[in-house]
């Protein structure tokens, strides 16, 4: 046995979160790690049975650690794990049994452990077909560390290379070879490289570029036997006949690890079933990453995984997760040198008549894009080659964001469905104001995240960014790296949408309704020329209407010099603070009569009017502001509120030493 991880139990103890048993996670990959952060930093006391005897460590990086290219230990996780929760990580052990009445599991070092909920993340296996000669000495498999310490072994010996699989692993593991200094031939049966993620011209492009570094690719041809005596010698192909080979590495797929949930009676297909909350057939058990299935569904890659693993772990907490309803395929990675994109099921979605694809072909550069719209939503994207809208593309797919045909125009062009800018946080300077409300620099959150800051929570904890009004959050979250998630809408955004769409027309009615006419002569008893005329009726309006731009002012002011009210937020100012913006405009009337006057009085109402147009434009951005995101017309970055909200300020600006020059001639004729 090895602990990896000791722990202070009586911390966790303290909280007051933690069971009489811990929360066991079976599997110390990627997902099964998430698995454990989620469940610690939600308070629990948590045991980590990883089978292997490596630490966890990053799948991604055993490509350039066979390749020669990253050091040992650039591929581990960080596994260090947040509070106030606890982890201790068993290495080098198996769970052979679980007994489900007792809730205790069994150990290959022959301890038990109790259990209050158990969370598998069993992974997966490679997967090798029934080819004649799979088992002769010299043929290999790429999936984990152990396949790849055995392939940088026979590296130094290895000469011509047979890679069977042309997918993702199998052509990281043919670049690994090549480095090396082997001969490399990649076979794959179907007409394609990376048939999953590719079409057949963007899988022809990436064939391009792989032979032209020196591997040798054969598409659309089984393989028949795998040849030798004791070792193997050649591989023979359904059509070219042999190939020469002293090495075969088999890529070709995955089985998900279900041998545990056979044993213990639980539910399994071709991967552990799992409802919406990933719990397997027994309540206390729950099943995420590569072995889990759902509606029919097994996910081979780390992102599904994690949303997994984030599902679970809310729902043992008992915080009622939205249900996973799936997630949609996406891959964004190199591939020997080529920028490699695809998001979306485009194999089934292509054969759906109401849905339309363009492309976008460079072919002096290598580059290949498509996308895919359903009425016009887009849906689905591959490419090969630099991409630098890959990372907004895959959001929109995830979000089924609706594209323009102005987009549409500009990718067919361009190959780039949105303009070009370079306002992302990542661009900023490290001594931009990333938080206007606390004055928090962009350089302040970096620092704070190079302490260890990795959440929302602890940047605001850290720094105060995203405390006040909220409207930095999707920045603060763009740098932390979860851009990606869905732009939330301002509170109450429909009354602000609602409210700002009244104040800007009655402030513009102002200037196009026709003028209360003064009258010829003095009339008394008349309420309307008393509402309009009357020097006393006039001193109220003009002293309401004085009153509610003084309070405007005052709650406008209230964020930056952060006064200590109780009485609400700054969601609930910035509704009041619309409030007597439509409020103004009544009393506005009631003073004017819709008479804009002339010389100084035209100079305060043009003030005035200015002043009420861009604050209510200001509402209807900040109102609509997520959807304007969501449909990829404007960033978090880009801030589309600011310019009439600073246009609200500079209107604004005037109206002290004009109101009180309007107040003086008023007493003074």
């Amino acid at each position: 046995m090895n602990v990896a991880v000791q722990i202070d139990e009586t911390r966790a103890l303290e909280n007051g979160a933690l069971h009489e048993n811990p929360i066991v996670v079976v599997g110390g990959g990627p997902v099964g790690t998430r698995a454990a952060q989620e469940l610690s930093r939600r308070g629990y006391h948590v045991v980590l049975i990883n089978a292997e005897r490596w630490r966890p460590y990053n799948r991604v990086k055993l490509t350039p650690l066979l390749a020669g290219e990253a050091p040992l230990w650039q591929i581990y996780m960080n596994d260090r794990f947040q509070g106030p929760g606890t982890v201790r990580r068993y290495d080098n052990v198996a769970v052979v049994d679980v007994n489900r009445d007792d809730k205790k599991i069994l150990l290959s070092n022959e301890r038990v452990i109790g259990y209050e909920k158990l969370v598998l993340a069993l992974g997966s296996r490679a997967f090798v077909p029934g080819i004649p000669g799979a088992g002769l000495s010299g043929v290999y498999v790429f999936r984990d560390f152990n396949d790849t310490e055995a392939l940088i072994a026979r590296s130094f010996s290895a000469r011509n290379v047979v890679v069977i699989g042309g997918g993702l692993l199998g052509l990281e593991a043919a670049r690994g070879m090549m480095k090396r200094g082997a001969k490399v031939t990649v076979v794959e049966h179907e007409n394609r490289l990376m048939p999953r993620q590719l079409d057949l011209a963007a899988a022809e492009i990436l064939k391009e570029r792989i032979e032209e570094i020196g591997i040798k690719v054969v598409t659309g041809e089984p393989v028949q036997s795998i040849n030798g005596k004791d070792r193997v010698t050649s591989v023979s192909l359904v059509k070219s006949g042999e190939v020469d080979a002293d090495t075969v590495i088999i890529c070709t797929g995955v089985r998900a690890n279900t041998q545990l949930a056979a044993g213990i009676d639980l539910s399994h297909n071709r991967g552990i079933l799992v409802d919406e909350a990933m719990r397997t057939t027994d309540e206390n058990i729950y099943a995420v990453g590569e072995c889990a299935e759902r509606d029919g569904q097994v996910y081979g890659l780390v992102g599904p995984g994690y949303d997994q693993a984030v599902v679970a772990a809310s729902h043992i907490a008992g915080e009622k997760p939205a249900p996973y309803a799936g997630s949609i395929p996406a891959t964004k990675l190199k591939v020997l040198g080529a920028d490699v994109f695809s998001m979306g099921d485009f194999e089934n979605i292509e054969q759906q008549l109401e849905v339309k694809s363009y492309t976008f072909v460079e072919k002096e550069t290598g580059i290949y894009r498509r996308i895919f719209v359903d009425r016009g939503r887009l849906v689905a994207a591959l490419g090969v080659g630099e991409w630098a809208e890959a990372t907004k593309v895959q959001q929109a797919v995830s979000r089924n964001q609706s594209v323009a045909f102005w987009n549409i125009s500009r990718f067919k062009a361009k190959g780039i469905l949105w303009r070009e800018n370079n306002d992302g946080v990542s661009a900023w300077s490290k001594d931009a104001i990333l938080c206007n409300c606390t004055g928090t620099t962009k350089g302040a959150l970096v620092d704070a995240m190079t302490l260890g800051a990795t959440t929302l929570d602890e940047i605001q904890g850290a720094t105060s960014a995203s405390t006040v009004c909220g409207t930095c959050k999707p920045l603060v979250m763009e740098l932390i790296g979860e851009g990606a998630l869905k732009p939330e809408p301002a509170r109450w955004w429909k009354a602000l949408l609602l409210i700002s769409s009244l104040a800007a027309l009655g402030a513009l009615a102002t200037l196009f309704f026709p003028r209360i006419p003064a009258p010829g002569s003095y009339i008394t008893d008349d309420f309307w020329f008393n509402l309009w005329f009357d020097s006393i009726w006039k001193q109220y309006s003009g002293y309401t209407l004085l009153g509610l731009t003084v309070a405007a002012a005052m709650i406008g002011l209230r964020k930056r010099i952060r006064l200590r009210w109780y009485l609400g937020g700054y969601d609930y100012w910035r509704f009041v603070h619309l409030v007597i913006g439509i409020a103004s405009v009544f009393v506005l009337v009631w003073h004017t009569g819709f008479r804009i006057g002339d010389n100084l009085n035209l100079a305060l109402m043009a003030s005035f009017l200015a002043t009420l147009v861009f604050g209510a434009l200001a509402g209807l951005v900040t109102g609509g502001e997520h959807e304007l995101q969501e449909r990829g017309y404007t960033t978090a970055a880009s801030k589309p509120r600011s310019v009439p909200m600073w246009l609200h300020v500079l209107a604004l600006w005037p109206l002290p030493v004009l109101l009180i020059i309007h107040i003086l001639t008023v007493y003074s004729f």
